[in-house]
């Protein structure tokens, strides 16, 4: 009897004691990455379901779904493989030994604790039922049911106290139909039948059926996480370089602004002009022309898009023109096959991690709607997505869009009112922007603040003589590239030191010349940073030719101009200085010096920065007491019939010092070419046929003017008169004919 009490007490205390947890979860294989499936049936989809997982049938169609953030599987080998790993867990659950028996309606405000609960007939979900796992993530809920299983309207499963939709099974024998508004946790396996959501249904599980169709309707339904299933961080971040300092950027087209745009990072092209940019509201360096550090920008871009473009997709949005419309992507390389139309709101889950990347690679061009938005949740960074499009994007007006955008041959339009939290990159297009905001994501680290530390000076030097530049900067394994414009120095042909911290020319020539001196300067993180411009201004000698010796007749001192040829850069001064007859010193280039008679030297002197040139001559006043003699006789052709120029001298008059020539004509011109004031001129001939041309010359000094002497020029004479005589010749045995005399004719032909 005692034994018989004992034994009581003890199934009594036990029965008082929590339940402990013996269930385990089956393993899934690869049938963990579908939110639908099924092995034998249709998969449809109605109205807009955002599914993140794969979606896949291993006999039967598909129809219906939009894009999906998953692989859509069907009847291939992973099909096949995923219909085997299902059955596998089905069994697994069927076979799982029942510690509960609680009735076939749950919820109600029903709280349950982990367990295998066994229901031996149909069975209804209406409102709350809340599973409890006290704590423990590892925790397993099993629900074997024997029967359908239904959902009321709006009912719920909630997880508390640690309990995790990964250990969350459903094995129902019969059709599993949910009611709108349902929210589903766990993994659901309908066995033989189908599987219905219904419209703002949720699941954050899996809908498997073993042999039934599974249709969706407006839902959202994705894969949970945890339970050992691996963390989501999507490809390798790209190394932007130094792209990363940049916002907007061109290598190959125009960039321009209207309104008013604030930008945090730097705005440039490679080629082409940057216009329309106030730099008040530029946070960053704004290269208006090419430089150095566009440059490096349109090299590092290349790399940037290579990486990007080159990457493995993982996921292939099937339908680019319907993007957007609130599909949620999770960390991954998604790839689009066409043109794309963004309409409405993208969202970017990073599941937790900040680290995560998103990369979207776009085979065509990008277009928003107005007021498109990219939102990014949980946990996602701006500076980890990236969205390489190969075409023309524009984002309309009032969009909101994160991340860095890579076109590749194609313009780019930031529309009215934009916000980009990101970069906008092209390789060949124009960038316009009008009245946006955009902020670039960390990733700069300061480049110009930290690399280059003290910048190279403006420098001035002598042809002949040596200059050099030189750049300080702060970092580890730093490598120089000095450079003119854009084109790299080496090292050679007065060259040295191109790759290091002090450019060396020596010797400076003119063709050194340049305002466009200067140096990239990068570290082993490659970050590059490029110097401003400055300028090497190259000075030149002077060079001085002074005028021939000068000789001058007069009575008396006389004024003599002289004015000798100098260049040089800086343009040199010059001094004059007088020895001999006359003493003393003139000025500017010797207008207006007096000298007296006698023979004085004069010297010149040129001099700037660089150094000084002499060169001297001599003026020879000669004493005079009359004018010189009449010029002797003109020699030069006096028949000019045919001639177009013709040269006249005389011979040099004692005493002389200037010539005057002058020409008598009639009614037509003759004009003196060159050599007034010399014993030789040059004279152009008209074709006039009419009177006679006199050449005069007079010699001077300074005492006074020669008589003159002449030449006469003959041409071709006047045309004769009319002739007279007999017109009636009837009877004549001879007759005389005769001209009036022609002018300037020597001669008269006859002719019958």
């Amino acid at each position: 009897m005692k034994n018989k009490l004992l034994n009581g007490l003890i199934a009594a205390a036990v029965l008082l004691l929590p339940k402990l947890n013996y269930a385990q979860a089956p393993p899934l294989g690869t049938a963990a990455n579908y939110v639908l499936f099924t092995t034998v049936g249709g998969m449809t989809n109605v109205g807009t379901s955002h599914l993140t997982g794969n979606v896949g049938t291993n006999s039967g169609s598909m129809t219906g779904f939009g894009n999906v953030n998953g692989v859509m599987n069907s009847q291939n080998g992973a099909t096949g493989q995923c219909a085997a790993d299902l059955l596998n867990a089905y069994n697994l659950l069927n076979g799982t030994v029942p510690t509960f028996f609680p009735a076939p309606l749950l919820g109600n405000g029903q709280v349950l604790n982990a367990g295998v609960y066994a229901i031996s007939a149909a069975t209804t979900l209406n409102l709350n039922l809340t599973l409890n796992g006290q704590g423990n993530a590892n925790a397993v809920f099993i629900f074997q049911i024997a029967g359908p299983l239904s959902t009321g309207a709006n009912a719920k499963v909630k997880l508390i106290n640690g309990a995790l939709a990964c250990n969350v099974f459903w094995k129902v024998e019969g059709l599993v139909s949910m009611a709108p508004g349902t929210s589903m946790k766990g993994t659901v396996i309908a066995n033989n039948a189908a599987i219905n959501m219904n419209t703002n249904d949720t699941l954050e599980g899996r809908a498997m059926s073993t042999t039934g169709a599974v249709t969706v309707n407006g839902v959202l339904a994705y894969t949970p996480v945890g339970c050992g299933s691996p963390l989501l961080t999507g490809p390798a971040a790209v190394n932007l370089a130094s792209t990363a300092c940049y916002t907007i950027f061109s290598s190959d087209g125009a960039v321009t602004n209207a309104g008013v745009t604030n930008v945090t990072g730097d705005v440039g092209t490679n080629v082409g002009l940057t216009t329309g940019f106030n730099p008040l509201n530029v946070t960053g360096a704004i290269h208006p022309i090419p430089d150095g550090s566009t440059a490096a920008c349109a090299a590092d871009l290349i790399g940037v898009y290579n990486y990007l473009n080159l990457l493995p997709a993982d996921i292939e949005l099937l339908y680019p023109a319907q993007f957007g419309q609130n599909l949620v992507l999770t960390p991954h390389t998604y790839l689009m096959n066409g043109g794309v139309t963004f309409t409405d709101t993208l969202y970017l889950n990073a599941m937790g991690n900040a680290n995560a990347v998103f990369v979207i690679q776009v085979n065509g061009a990008l277009s928003t709607s107005t007021y498109a938005k990219v939102i990014l949740i949980n946990g996602t960074q701006a500076k980890n997505v990236f969205w390489k499009i190969d075409g023309a994007v524009s984002i309309n007006d009032y969009s909101i869009f994160n991340g860095t955008i890579v076109c590749n041959n194609g313009a780019v339009s930031l529309n009215t009112g934009v916000q980009l939290n990101g970069r906008a990159f092209t390789t060949t297009g124009t960038l316009t922007t009008a009245a946006i905001t955009a902020v670039a994501p960390p990733g700069c680290g300061n480049v110009v603040s930290t690399l280059i530390t003290s910048q190279p000076m403006s420098q001035l030097s002598c042809a002949g003589n040596s200059a050099s530049f030189s750049v300080t900067a702060a970092g580890t394994g730093l490598t120089y590239q000095w450079r003119k414009g854009t084109v790299n120095l080496v090292n050679g042909a007065g060259i040295s030191g191109a790759t290091a911290h002090i450019l060396t020319i020596n010797p400076v020539s003119v063709s050194n010349a340049s305002t466009l001196y200067n140096v990239i300067v990068t570290n082993s993180a490659a970050i590059h940073d490029t110097s401003v411009n400055v300028s090497l201004v190259v000075r030149t000698a002077p060079v001085l030719t002074c005028p021939g010796n000068q000789s001058i007749a007069s009575a008396v001192s006389t004024v003599v101009n002289y004015s000798p040829t100098v260049t040089g850069n800086p343009a040199p001064s010059v001094s004059h200085v007088f020895s001999g007859a006359t003493t003393g010193s003139g000025s500017g280039n010797g207008s207006g010096s007096t000298f007296n008679v006698g023979t004085t030297t004069v010297t010149l002197t040129a001099t700037n920065a660089c150094s000084s040139a002499t060169c001297s001559f001599n003026v020879i006043v000669s004493n005079c007491s009359s004018a010189p003699a009449t010029p002797g006789a003109i020699s030069g052709p006096t028949a000019i019939c045919g001639l177009l120029s013709a040269t006249y001298s005389i011979t040099p008059v004692t005493g002389a010092n200037s010539y005057t020539w002058s020409i008598t004509t009639g009614n037509s011109s003759m004009s003196i070419a060159s050599g007034q004031g010399t014993t030789s001129i040059n004279v152009n001939i008209s074709s006039s046929n009419l009177n006679l041309w006199v050449i005069h010359v007079t010699a001077s000094n300074g005492c006074g003017t020669s008589a003159f002497s002449s030449i006469n020029l003959t041409k071709k004479p006047q045309t004769p008169t009319a002739i007279s005589g007999p017109t009636n010749i009837c009877g004549l045995t001879t007759a005389t004919y005769s001209i009036l005399p022609a002018a300037g004719a020597t001669s008269y032909i006859w002719t019958l």
